[in-house]
């Protein structure tokens, strides 16, 4: 598998290993396995397993030995400042989203990427008297949807918010001067 994306993104180094749902077979604790859509990943139907609400852990003295060379084998996925910048390319061209574009590839920590209900997530998670530019269309969208997809991303002395519509259109970013005690 190739880990660098086609426009040269740097995010290759920032891959994430595959991660798997955990579960055990139904009459044989004590063996934690790997789970995937089907059934596990050493072979067993999903229908003789039971789910757990963890992920697998291939380093767990419990876990399947085959379920674990698979999971080590997976390919890697893309981490969260990849999958962001996928979905921020989409958003309206100005000077924030490519700022943000460029601070997630440098590599901007993701503080929080959440879904849920718009008017907790824009009292709690946006601290729209915070932002200083792209404030009027990202609290608009929060004022008129019902949910919505939230992202907080912190790069220096810059705090972005992104904006994920939930019927697909076009992500809303704006920034504002990030807070010194987070």
């Amino acid at each position: 598998m190739i880990d660098v994306p086609a426009d040269g993104r740097p995010f290759a180094a920032a891959r994430e290993p595959a991660r798997f749902g955990a579960c055990e077979v139904n009459g044989a604790p004590g063996v934690e396995h790997a789970v995937g859509a089907r059934g596990t990943l050493c072979g067993i139907a999903a229908r003789h397993t039971t789910r757990r609400l963890h992920r697998f852990d291939p380093a767990a003295p419990h876990a399947c030995r085959r379920c674990r060379r698979q999971a080590e084998a997976a390919p890697t996925e893309p981490c969260a400042q990849e999958r962001l910048h996928d979905r921020v390319r989409a958003a309206a061209p100005g000077r924030v989203r490519d700022d943000l574009l460029t601070a997630l590839r440098e590599g901007a920590r993701v503080a929080l990427w959440i879904t849920g209900p718009a008017a907790t997530s824009a009292r709690h998670y946006v601290r729209r008297d915070e932002l200083t530019d792209g404030v009027g269309p990202v609290c608009d969208a929060l004022d008129a949807a019902a949910t919505i997809g939230v992202a907080r991303v912190e790069d220096g002395s810059w705090r972005y918010v992104v904006v994920l519509p939930e019927d697909g259109g076009r992500p809303l970013v704006a920034r504002g001067p990030r807070d010194a005690r987070t």
